[in-house]
């Protein structure tokens, strides 16, 4: 993923969550609607969420240090760890909670045309975030679907916002369809079922967010397809087999690769370290990720059994 790519999707939701959220409790206020309250934290919630993704876009660009050798890119991983369980706290949870207050202890609405009309144009703005988020998800998504695309992404932003727009989207849905039916049939129990199903959404995405960015933060190693290719250009040259390989992601952008090389017999010893840095170098133009590379020739024991 081009780094410029998450930012533009990042941003252009920041931007869209701001000002949703202001208008959004700006109606809350002259209505009353717990779903327009729901909806308000949620993208309160959702903005401070793509302040998080920019901010761990930035501490990752540190450079490696004694304490960190392999550098800070895992730095992203985490603040989109914190990202879904914000979501789960600030937005599942509260709403869930009003949902509840709201169908135990319903509430007449006020001018819910004023509702209404701040729910259709945060869809519009929301509907531009998301369309941006899928523009720039295309870019790398390749043949995968939209589901294999946010289980397997090694770039976290992207999938997360994509999964916070799409979560918006339905949220805003169901907050009109609540405000809508409470209106229709005079039942204002329905703005607090609107906002049960706004909260049951947020925890939905939120728990996936949180096991796929868990999975990434502790340590992902290289896609079948990735690592059949780096075996294949490893395998090459003066190198007879690979032995055995690890790899995993220190970041969206850099991959290790650690592995044990049979070399074709006979070789001296600037042969072997020629044949290495072959490897290293035919791996790295196929795989521009895998910047850092540790191979080590060894005895195919395999083949004496």
């Amino acid at each position: 993923m081009s780094a410029g790519g998450g930012t533009k999707a990042i941003i252009a939701a920041l931007g869209a969550n701001a000002g949703i959220a202001a208008a959004k409790f700006a109606g809350f206020l002259v209505t009353g609607s717990s779903s327009m309250l729901a909806e308000s934290v949620h993208s309160l919630a959702d903005t401070s969420n793509q302040g998080l993704l920019l901010l761990g876009q930035k501490t990752s660009k540190r450079a490696a240090d004694q304490a960190h050798p392999f550098g800070y890119g895992r730095d992203r991983y985490f603040y989109s760890f914190i990202v879904a369980l914000m979501l789960f706290t600030l937005g599942s949870a509260f709403a869930i909670y009003e949902g509840i207050h709201k169908i135990g202890h319903p509430e007449p609405l006020e001018s819910p045309i004023v509702a209404v009309i701040i729910l259709v144009v945060a869809l519009c703005l929301e509907g531009y975030s998301f369309f941006t988020a899928i523009t720039e998800s295309k870019k790398i998504k390749g043949d995968a679907t939209w589901w294999g695309f946010i289980r397997q992404a090694k770039e976290p932003e992207l999938p997360v916002v994509l999964l916070e727009d799409a979560g918006a989207l339905l949220g805003l849905v169901f907050a009109l369809a609540g405000v809508g039916l409470s209106v229709v049939t005079d039942d204002p129990v329905w703005d607090g079922v609107g906002t049960l199903a706004i909260g049951a959404l947020l925890g939905v995405i939120a728990i996936i967010l949180i096991v796929e960015m868990k999975s990434l933060l502790i340590g992902e190693g290289a896609t079948a397809s990735v690592l059949a290719t780096i075996v294949d250009e490893l395998a090459a040259g003066k190198v007879e087999r690979v032995i055995h390989i690890r790899t995993q992601y220190l970041g969206p952008d850099e991959l290790l690769v650690a592995a044990k090389l049979a070399m074709v017999p006979g070789l001296d010893t600037a042969a072997v370290a020629q044949a290495i840095d072959d490897a290293e170098a035919r791996v790295r133009a196929k795989v521009p990720v895998a910047k850092l590379i540790y191979l080590e020739p060894d005895l195919d024991r395999s083949l004496a059994r």
